[in-house]
């Protein structure tokens, strides 16, 4: 399993390139034969290539090919701790999913919804001409920092990796921010800086992990001539922020000054896992509280009294426990 992992990364990273490649062959007929640009697509990915990299995801996908994790699965993720998250993925071989050190807003709110990827390159004309024109063959709209956005569904995440560019480096403003919002509901995770922030906090679920605020903007297109400093490179592909490889479908969380990438494919375990552990701490914490049992009995591995005596606090409060019935059931289950 893990040497099928790892090629799929290693195919992932030589698709990624794949343009730039393209772009240093030399052309196929005469000197100054222009590179096709019916074969440029980038690492635009298109809904196969996105089942491909997400082949471990068996359930319902987008029609862009992303993994659409359960509405339930991200209700209940909202009440999972970032160490909960962490605690399943590294159980799960997924050691490198988590990054911080962000500048947030509504930073006392709590960021939850399925990824949609895209990634900035610094600026350089030949490439950004073969995008824009390719854009105007798939009719999209407006500048390129506007084509992921209008990709967002209901619950989706705007991740984005700008390079950490500060100055003359937004793509992200109240504009932007509003159309954002407008579709998905929901803030962003940018590697980068947004602008007009005052535009954007007043948007009340805008629950946002940025790295930068700056006043200036970004250069993202050939208008730009010699100050292009941007050019988006990538649209549901890999997509690296900080620590992290993030996929377009991954189920995003983010409280507490940290973002967590959880893969689709463990979503569910994450959540069931994350309510298993919060059961045990209520019934421990109550426990200890009645002095019915020492900090060390309930702070190491349960004795089967202890066990049992927590399975018939289950069965005791089952209606009245945060977590679903099914979920206490299926502890129930597994102890007899």
């Amino acid at each position: 399993m893990r040497n099928v992992f790892v090629g799929v990364l290693a195919e992932a990273a030589l698709l990624a390139l794949s343009p730039f490649l393209m772009a240093q062959q030399e052309p196929a007929a005469g000197e100054n034969a222009a590179i096709s640009t019916t074969q440029w697509h980038g690492e635009f990915f298109t809904r196969e290539d996105v089942i491909h990299y997400t082949a471990y995801w068996n359930g319902e996908r987008f029609s862009d090919g992303r993994p659409k994790v359960p509405d339930d699965i991200l209700d209940r993720m909202k009440n999972v701790t970032l160490e909960q998250a962490w605690e399943t993925l590294a159980e799960a071989g997924y050691m490198h999913q988590y990054e911080d050190g962000w500048y947030t807003i509504h930073s006392d709110q709590i960021l939850v919804g399925r990824a949609l990827t895209a990634a900035w390159m610094p600026g350089r004309p030949d490439i950004e001409k073969e995008i824009e024109e390719q854009g105007k063959r798939d009719q999209r709209i407006g500048g390129t920092n506007a084509w992921p956005v209008d990709m967002l569904q209901p619950r989706d995440v705007y991740v984005c990796d700008h390079f950490r560019l500060k100055e003359n480096g937004p793509s992200i403003g109240d504009n932007v921010g509003n159309a954002i919002y407008a579709r998905s509901g929901n803030g962003i995770v940018y590697n980068g800086a947004v602008r007009d922030i005052n535009g954007l906090i007043v948007l009340p679920n805008f629950t946002s992990f940025v790295r930068y605020y700056d006043p200036s903007h970004h250069f993202g297109s050939l208008r730009s001539g010699r100050m292009l400093n941007s050019t988006m490179v990538s649209i549901n592909g890999p997509t690296r922020m900080g620590h992290v490889l993030v996929m377009p479908g991954d189920v995003v969380l983010g409280r507490n000054g940290g973002v967590i990438f959880i893969p689709p494919q463990l979503a569910e375990r994450v959540v069931k896992e994350s309510e298993r552990t919060r059961l045990e701490d209520m019934f421990g914490h109550q426990r200890l509280r009645e002095k019915k049992y020492t900090a060390g009995q309930i702070d190491a591995r349960w004795s089967p009294e202890i066990e049992q005596d927590f399975h018939q606090w289950l069965k005791e409060n089952e209606d009245h426990l945060p977590v679903p019935k099914s979920v206490v059931e299926e502890i129930l289950k597994e102890s007899k």
